[in-house]
Order: structure tokens, then sequence, then C-alpha cells
């Protein structure tokens, strides 16, 4: 699932349909911090990242903060389960 700026998309198809409408083509991310932690007994972890987008021919950037819930899988790796985005506006 990902909130993105509020509104609830359900479904990986759902979701990859929400970020390839963006407006915009290029997007640079500047990450500021991270912080994790680990979540359950499963061998999730809970990230916490904030920083700058630079959106291309944009003067100034616009800043974030994500909050995303990776969970393992059997072969080793993690998938996102959780995902919130927030634009933050000064």
């Amino acid at each position: 699932m990902l909130t993105f700026e509020g509104q609830k998309i359900q479904g990986s198809q759902n979701i990859v349909a929400k970020l390839t409408s963006l407006p915009f083509q290029q997007c640079k991310h500047n990450i500021t911090t991270v912080d994790c932690q680990p979540s359950g007994p499963a061998g999730g972890m809970v990230v916490f990242v904030s920083g700058n987008l630079q959106l291309a021919g944009e003067e100034h950037a616009l800043k974030f903060s994500q909050m995303f819930h990776l969970m393992p899988t059997p072969q080793g790796s993690f998938y996102v389960s959780n995902d919130i985005f927030r634009l933050n506006y000064a």
C-alpha cells in the first residue's frame, strides 16, 4: 500500500500506475537523513527518509519525507509492504 500526499493506493499495478502518471519525467532525490528500525519477528525494517526533490527545469527543490516498511522474502531479499510519502511545504 502507498499513501501519496494523503491518497491511499493499494496493489502493485495501481501503485505503478500512480507513480508513472505523475506530471514530470525526471526527478533527482537528495537524501538528507535516513533512520531505520527493526520491525517484528519476521525480520522486517521500518525506514524513514527525508530530503529534497529536484524536478527537471525547476529552480527550487521540494522538501519531502517518506516512511516505508520493508519485509523479507524467502529468497533473502526485501519488498516494500507499506510506503508513505509527503511533500513538506514550508
